[in-house]
């Protein structure tokens, strides 16, 4: 559909592209954006992939620039006059960044030629994702007159409808690749055993893989197990500094390490195509989590597995989540004063503070649940109270604190630091001025040293007061929106809290509902939930295999299977070996075992 999508954004057409997972949805903005006139304005919520596409345009020698959540005042002066001035072709902004005063005063000298809003379901109260940012793309249109392209992998008919209203289409114009992916094999499997499926599953099927699960804990506990069961496993989640997330997508990327077990903050613009599975250890809470993390699987188009692995925890979690990520609106209205306590911030202020927010040292203070007061801080960001930017990478700043006449007079301990600070003079104007952030991997390769010696000599002269400097960090940041609201005036609406919640409850059911189906085709459940009703069954699901299997052959199977273990076997066994429908096998196995034809199979003592 990229021809498609391109023709029609290059006639001016308002479109909107549902394009899967892998389906090359960036080649549909950049193409038209790079033939006309003109800066692109990409609308990304993503910060990582915010990056990875402007570092991924630069190697190509296309101009562009990034502007998010985590930069100051000065940092995104600089970048909004670049971007006007500088002949850039790409402008990538977060949402919360469209309705500032900063970026509200270039708009007039901003020559827009297109409106690209990624992760479009983000702008609909019926997507997955809500985010409330989203809503100021629609009124960024009273100012620009420049065509929109929004580009999404998941979204209902409902949401689609949402999105082209909510942009302000000039006429809707839907533009909806099949979502098949007949390469692709989903595979269900009810299991006590999860470690076990999954060692089973890197050992049966060659090429590197993906495994997901929902702790950061886990990932680290889950690559140690596969690491010790002579698999090569590495483990990512946001948490991580940013070099080490680096290099652990790299090694992964170039084959050094075969399986990343991950959170789902790992996946997001990830160009690899030879993935030959992904394996889902935890139940996901929404079919558009599912579909769009399966579907990193078999880029290329080789045969590959989208496994998910599930038993009666996971029902119980998901059925419980309802109550935890939905605190009551009281508690949500009370979680919003207490963050501005705990601040500090009193009332009738505190507009535009970027905070650095420790949910753990917050909930001590007060005494909170944690996993409550997320959800609420989490619904508060929800209602554009203020924007949670969670596992924020912040950049190393420094400033130079003595005269430029005086620098090259004082006495200095090592040697390497003038050349440093004439590196960071060459590359970086304003140190004399602002704490400036710096790229402490550029810094190193041109002064010749490694990053840790780099941070040393940055501390030593701050010691020595050469220097501010203000190490990089890792954090969670909270952009407060408005200023602080008296209790009562808090707008949190009841109806709105209603279909949010009953929204959440529907996706909930469906991933239960999918897990539990037995007679239709996976990819057929996927897809007709995404609008697509008309697709056929895709013959390499699990259920499309048991359902392709007579009872006659099934016997011989199953008989032939037990004979090469000499009758020794488990029921897990036969649901690894066999896939997930067991109750087709064990009618089977039952029949086999009442007529004595096969032993029966050994119970596993816990």
């Amino acid at each position: 559909m990229q021809e498609e999508i391109i023709r029609e954004a290059l006639e001016g057409r308002d479109v909107l592209a549902i394009l899967p997972t892998g389906g090359g949805k960036s080649l549909c903005f950049q193409v038209p954006a790079l033939i006309r006139e003109g800066i692109a304005l990409v609308v990304t919520p993503l910060i990582a992939l915010m990056k990875d596409q402007v570092q991924n345009l630069e190697a190509r020698g296309i101009r562009a620039i990034a502007v998010h959540a985590g930069m100051n005042r000065r940092e995104v002066d600089l970048a909004l006059n670049n971007a006007a001035y500088g002949d850039y072709k790409f402008l990538y902004l977060s949402p919360e960044r469209l309705h500032t005063q900063l970026f509200q005063a270039y708009l007039s000298v901003l020559k827009v030629s297109y409106i690209v809003v990624d992760e479009a379901h983000c702008i609909s109260q019926w997507g997955y994702d809500f985010r409330p940012n989203y809503l100021d793309i629609g009124q960024l249109r009273e100012r620009i007159d420049a065509p929109v392209i929004a580009l999404t992998a998941t979204a209902t008919p409902l949401v689609a409808d949402d999105i082209m209203e909510r942009l302000r289409f000039k006429q809707p114009n839907l533009l909806r690749s099949g979502f098949e992916r007949p390469n692709l094999s989903y595979i269900v499997r009810k299991t006590q055993d999860k470690l076990g499926q999954i060692r089973s599953i890197c050992q049966g099927v060659p090429g590197s893989g993906i495994v997901y699960v929902r702790s950061r804990a886990r990932t680290q506990e889950l690559s140690e197990q596969l690491s010790a069961a002579g698999i090569s496993a590495s483990f990512y989640h946001a948490g991580l500094g940013p070099l080490l997330r680096a290099e652990r997508q790299k090694d992964w990327k170039e084959g050094r390490s075969r399986v990343m077990v991950c959170t789902n903050a790992f996946g997001m613009g990830i160009d690899k195509g030879d993935v030959r599975f992904v394996v889902h250890a935890d139940m996901p809470d929404s079919p558009e989590a599912y579909f769009q993390e399966a579907g990193r699987a078999g880029r290329d188009g080789q045969p590959s597995y989208a496994v998910l692995l599930w038993n009666g925890t996971d029902q119980t979690r998901l059925k419980q989540l309802e109550d935890v990520s939905f605190p009551s609106l009281e508690y949500i209205a009370d979680i919003y004063q207490k963050v501005h306590v705990f601040f500090e911030i009193p009332y009738e202020a505190g507009a535009g503070r970027m905070l650095k927010f420790d949910l753990a040292a917050f909930c001590r203070h007060f005494r909170l649940q944690q996993a409550s007061a997320y959800y609420a801080i989490r619904y508060l960001d929800r209602e554009g109270h203020w924007t949670l930017a969670e596992d924020t990478d912040i950049p190393t700043r420094v400033r130079i604190d003595i005269d430029r006449q005086a620098l090259y007079s004082v006495d200095l301990p090592d040697p390497a630091m003038p050349a440093l600070l004439e590196t960071l003079m060459r590359l970086y104007t304003g140190l004399f001025s602002t704490a400036t952030p710096i790229d402490e991997e550029l810094v190193a390769g041109r002064c010749g040293v490694s990053i840790p010696m780099l941070r040393q000599l940055l501390y030593q002269l701050s010691v020595n007061h050469v220097i501010k400097y203000i190490p990089a960090d890792h954090a969670t940041i909270l952009y407060i929106q408005h200023d602080r609201l008296y209790p009562g005036n808090v707008q949190l609406s009841p109806k709105r809290y209603q279909l949010l919640r009953s929204s959440f409850c529907e996706r909930v059911q469906t991933m239960l509902d999918y897990v539990e189906e037995t007679d239709e085709c996976r990819s057929r459940f996927l897809l007709r939930y995404f609008g697509q009703e008309d697709s056929a069954p895709c013959g390499k699901c699990d259920l499309c295999r048991v359902a392709s299997v007579r009872p006659k052959e099934l016997r011989e199977r199953l008989k032939a299977w037990i004979h090469e273990r000499n009758g020794s076997y488990s029921l897990p066994e036969i649901r690894s070996a066999f896939g997930t429908a067991e109750d087709s096998y064990l009618d089977v196995l039952r029949e086999l075992i009442d007529r004595g034809e096969v032993p029966p199979y050994k119970t596993l003592s816990k």
